[in-house]
C-alpha cells in the first residue's frame, strides 16, 4: 500500500522509487499540486542510484479530502509520518514553494532531533514570512492573499487556470516559451486537491514565520530561487532565509521563474546532484 495513516486518521499517498538501500531523496511539492510536480526530479535521481520519495500533502492529490490540520504543523508531522514509516535516514530533503516552509519545519521539529537527516534545499520557497507585517515591511501585503481566497472561492478553476498560464513558469513574459502540457499538468493537479485544503493553505503558506525553524536547521542548505519569481519573489524568502541559516548558500537563477524545476531542470537537476554529492 502506497499510503500511511497519520496519528489523527488522515491517509497520506506517497511514491516510494529505487534502492531501499540506496541513500533517499524526499521531495516536498508546492501549493496547490501533489508529488506528481516532482517528475522531472523523480526520474532524474532514481536513474542516478537514488532512493526518492513523494507523498501529496493532506488535502492535495491522492490524500485524503479531511477538514482540518491544513497549517506548517500538521504538513510537518505528516511529512515526518511519512519518513518514520519508511525509516529514511541519511535523508536529503527537497521543498518547492510551501513544501519549502514544510521542510524548514520538518527539519528543525523532526528530521534534525531525529537524526534522520543529511542534508536540505529550499527551492523558491516560502521562509522565512510571505506576508507584509510591522516586523516584515518588505513582505506581501495581505491583500494580495485576500484576494487568492476570493478567486479561489468565486472559481477555482479559472483561477488556477490563470495561475498557471500566467506567473508561475513565468509564460507571461515576453518571448516565454509557452508549453501547453505543462499549464495542464499544473491546473490538473490543482483541481484533483481539496477546495478547502487549498482555501486554509494560503494562510500556511503566508503567514506563517518560520524564523526560527530556520535559525534551528544546522545541515548544510541550498537555498535556490530565480530571480524573476513572481509567486514568492526572491528578496523578501531566500535572500532573507539564507542569512538566518548556520549552514546556508543561495544560489540566484537569473530570470529563472517561480516554477523552475519543471522549466529548467536540466538546469536545476545537475546543481542538486552536485549540492547532494558535495
Amino acid at each position: 500500500m502506497n499510503t500511511i495513516t497519520t496519528s489523527d486518521g488522515v491517509q497520506i499517498y506517497f511514491k516510494d522509487w529505487g534502492s531501499k538501500t540506496a541513500q533517499p531523496i524526499m521531495f516536498h511539492h508546492g501549493w496547490p499540486l501533489s508529488s506528481d510536480d516532482w517528475d522531472a526530479q523523480m526520474l532524474y535521481f532514481v536513474g542516478k542510484g537514488f532512493r526518492v520519495i513523494a507523498h501529496d500533502r493532506r488535502g492535495h492529490g491522492r490524500s485524503s479530502q479531511v477538514s482540518d490540520g491544513h497549517d506548517m504543523d500538521h504538513y510537518a508531522a505528516d511529512a515526518s509520518a511519512v519518513a518514520e514509516h519508511l525509516d529514511l535516514r541519511n535523508a536529503i530533503h527537497i521543498g518547492h514553494s510551501t513544501g519549502g516552509g514544510e521542510v524548514a519545519r520538518y527539519v528543525a521539529k523532526f528530521g534534525q532531533p531525529q537524526g534522520r537527516v543529511a542534508k536540505a534545499v529550499l527551492v523558491s520557497a516560502v521562509p522565512p514570512l510571505m506576508v507584509k507585517t510591522d516586523a516584515n515591511p518588505g513582505g506581501t501585503p495581505i491583500t494580495v492573499f485576500d484576494g487568492f481566497r476570493a478567486a479561489l472561492a468565486a472559481n477555482r478553476a479559472q483561477f488556477y487556470s490563470d495561475v498557471a498560464s500566467g506567473p508561475f513558469y513565468g509564460f507571461n513574459r515576453p518571448g516565454a516559451q509557452v508549453s501547453q502540457g505543462i499549464i495542464n499538468n499544473w491546473w490538473r493537479q490543482g483541481m484533483i486537491g481539496s477546495a478547502k485544503a487549498h482555501y486554509d493553505g494560503i494562510k500556511a503558506f503566508s503567514e506563517t514565520d518560520q524564523t526560527e525553524d530556520l535559525r534551528a536547521i544546522t545541515v548544510p542548505t541550498l537555498v535556490m530561487h530565480g530571480d524573476d519569481d513572481q509567486i514568492v519573489p526572491i528578496d523578501d524568502a531566500s535572500r532573507l532565509s539564507v542569512k538566518l541559516l548556520k549552514n546556508g548558500t543561495l544560489k540566484v537563477y537569473a530570470g529563472f521563474p517561480h516554477g523552475m524545476l519543471t522549466t529548467h531542470g536540466d538546469v536545476i537537476n545537475p546543481d542538486l546532484l552536485a549540492f547532494i554529492k558535495g
